[in-house]
């Protein structure tokens, strides 16, 4: 069955078009670039991965102590960084800090002397959890308090504009 002229124009008539050929080149040189691209990435990566590390060696050669080490070091707060525990600041104090927490559990110290430490040092800024005392409940308890003064201002608005009468429109009326 044939077609009509018109059909086989829209279609094309079956030809290659003359530029699939350099169209078919560039996506080949593209795939070959984006490739080369990633795996230098790869490597990249791979080979300056240990230099972003923020400590190469393990503390201790004891698993209990190394995980207790690593825990006491994500409870503090690095003092540079501020929202950044000891564990991932690269920060000078927070060297100092990781080797202070390294020499005290070789002394014996518990967490909790070495917790207690580091608040007389530094305050309980220095806790990434700060414990709720009478000088932090305001703190702790500022989120609920600003939300319910929001819903409070909320609703005496909605009551005031309820409340107020609907005047017509001076244009409607006419």
């Amino acid at each position: 069955m044939r077609r009509s002229g018109r059909a086989e124009a829209a279609r094309g008539n079956g030809a290659p078009r003359p530029d699939a050929g350099r169209l078919a080149e560039f996506g080949s040189a593209l795939v070959a670039f984006l490739t080369a691209l990633l795996l230098s990435l790869a490597v990249t990566l791979a080979v300056t991965g240990p230099a972003f590390a923020i400590e190469a060696e393990r503390a201790f050669e004891d698993p209990a102590l190394q995980k207790r080490y690593e825990d006491l070091n994500d409870e503090l707060r690095c003092l540079v960084c501020q929202n950044q525990t000891i564990a991932d600041s690269n920060a000078p104090l927070a060297q100092d800090l990781r080797r202070e927490v390294r020499e005290m559990m070789r002394a014996g110290r518990t967490d909790d002397d070495i917790r207690q430490f580091m608040t007389e040092r530094y305050g309980d800024f220095v806790l990434y959890k700060p414990p709720m005392t009478a000088r932090t409940y305001l703190l702790w308890s500022a989120p609920v308090i600003l939300l319910l003064i929001a819903l409070g201002s909320v609703a005496v608005i909605v009551l005031k504009r309820s409340r107020k009468p609907i005047e017509p429109d001076p244009e409607e009326a006419t």
